[in-house]
């Protein structure tokens, strides 16, 4: 399969080098469309060798087209890779909020694969929600999830709305996990330990703690009141969160994240 992504920054260069870490494809079969100059560099040095500046024959050549540009600046794209591409390339797209049906409109094309995947990806230890238009065959549908595969984790869903509904719990959940990660850090500078005891203790803390609960057949509930004993510190600290509803504002914020995915694909360039 010949695989082109369109976008070199972030999670283009995170599925770039899945890719051919993975040996799903090898550099003669990939490709990697990139206006910005600056971004060259650090493509070559994840194994990139194609990398164009502007659409031409190469899009017509490749088998699969991944879209991992901004969301703001899908129109103008459309409009310049529209005469070097057909109906029978399939369309990956990981760009948050813009429906199939408005790739579909822009482009003129029916295979279109929509996915949201997370920054983990860059280690393979991603998370990607993805979904399908009808006329992606079951073969094209399942060689990208094994390429989908090689960044981490994921998980199909028939409705197209949950991929938005994925962007805010898996796509910026990282984001989420991290400030509260940072509020840790601060509190153990704060209590006395030194930055790369503090570091030390937060990660492992977080890491510890997940594998834990993968592990155990008790829901989040549960192990919340597995480790906070009756008068302990950790009820103590508990008390704080649900007095304050930092549950319920944990909630809102995870929502307000889905309404921005959803304005996203309304955004004109």
């Amino acid at each position: 399969m010949k695989i082109l992504v369109i976008g070199g920054g972030h999670m283009g260069q995170s599925f770039a080098q899945s890719f051919l870490h993975s040996f799903i494809t090898d550099t003669s079969n990939f490709a990697v469309l990139e206006k910005d100059p600056s971004k060259f560099e650090a493509l070559k040095k994840i194994g990139v060798s194609h990398i164009f500046n502007k659409p031409g024959k190469e899009l017509l050549e490749a088998d699969l087209i991944v879209l991992a540009v901004k969301p703001q600046a899908f129109n103008n794209l459309a409009l310049s890779i529209k005469p070097f591409i057909s109906t029978e390339q399939v369309f990956l797209s990981i760009m948050a909020g813009v429906s199939i049906q408005t790739i579909k409109n822009a482009l003129n094309v029916e295979k279109i694969i929509r996915a949201m995947p997370n920054i983990a990806a860059q280690i393979g230890e991603g998370m990607s929600v993805f979904t399908s238009s009808a006329a992606v065959t079951r073969i094209e549908l399942v060689t990208v999830q094994n390429l989908l595969e090689s960044t981490g984790k994921n998980l199909y869903v028939s409705n197209e709305d949950l991929i938005d509904a994925g962007t805010a719990i898996s796509g910026s959940g990282p984001a989420y996990v991290l400030y509260f990660m940072e509020s840790i850090f601060k509190a153990a500078l704060d209590l006395g330990f030194a930055k790369p005891q503090a570091e030390m203790l937060t990660h492992q803390t977080f890491k510890g703690i997940i594998e834990y609960s993968q592990n155990s057949k008790e829901n989040f509930r549960e192990l919340i009141i597995k480790i906070a004993s009756k008068g302990g510190t950790t009820e103590a600290a508990i008390q704080v969160f649900e007095n304050n509803k930092t549950q319920d504002i944990i909630i809102k914020a995870v929502k307000q994240a889905y309404q921005r995915a959803k304005e996203l694909g309304q955004i004109k360039s």
